[in-house]
């Protein structure tokens, strides 16, 4: 009875109320309480509700679906990265991915768990993902060597986007293979030894293979 009073209580609306913030965030902290226990897939808008001690209404006031609710409250708990200015590219990109290195941190590690065969399998998800979480993430990384590029420091980068992937889908790598986060080494080693190096101008080379056969083809130069 207490439960459909609190309910009933949550569907009615006083034009003009400000909305309590601090219910927002018990819905968020419950949403990725729930991820964490039973994964995406399973996680139901009744249960995040029944987590908080709200009623469901309340979470489609503030939140489309359970797609938008989600990435809100991963969005929340890995808060966006605040744009570096270190004064070199190495230093502004170990700034943006230090927040990997929650190595003890198992809630964290077990909502990112529960979040990976959401995106494999829900289309919804995905697309609020990639709006919501990745986008901002990724004009910071464009910000980044946008900035780099002016100083002078490495050549403009015409794959950038690609760049700003591979930490984030080595890290859901490693948590997929071992059940945890990479340490900082192996984030160190990531950016020095594959990121860093792919900002530097290669040498042409008069020589490259035939698509077709695979074999090496000499390039020959009109004059």
């Amino acid at each position: 009875m207490t439960s459909q009073v609190a309910q009933a209580e949550e569907t009615v609306h006083t034009p003009g109320r400000k909305r309590d913030a601090s219910r927002d965030d018990a819905l968020r902290q419950a949403a990725l309480e729930v991820l964490a226990e039973v994964g995406y897939d399973r996680l139901t808008i009744d249960a995040v509700a029944a987590r908080a001690g709200a009623g469901k209404a309340t979470c489609y006031r503030r939140w489309a679906g359970k797609a938008e609710l989600v990435v809100d409250a991963v969005g929340r708990m890995k808060a966006a990265p605040v744009q570096p200015d270190t004064g070199t590219l190495r230093g502004d990109l170990v700034e943006l991915t230090c927040h990997f290195n929650d190595v003890d941190d198992t809630f964290r590690t077990d909502v990112q768990a529960g979040l990976v065969s959401g995106l494999v399998h829900d289309a919804k998800l995905r697309a609020a993902f990639a709006e919501l979480f990745i986008a901002p993430r990724k004009a910071v990384y464009r910000a980044v060597f946008d900035r780099a590029i002016e100083r002078g420091e490495i050549a403009p980068v015409p794959n950038y986007e690609l760049l700003s992937d591979i930490v984030p889908s080595m890290v859901f790598h490693r948590l997929i293979l071992t059940g945890r986060p990479p340490d900082p080494a192996f984030i160190l080693t990531i950016l020095d030894q594959i990121i860093l190096p792919l900002t530097k101008p290669c040498a042409q080379s008069e020589a490259a293979p035939n698509p077709h056969t695979g074999h090496t083809q000499t390039r020959t130069t009109s004059s």
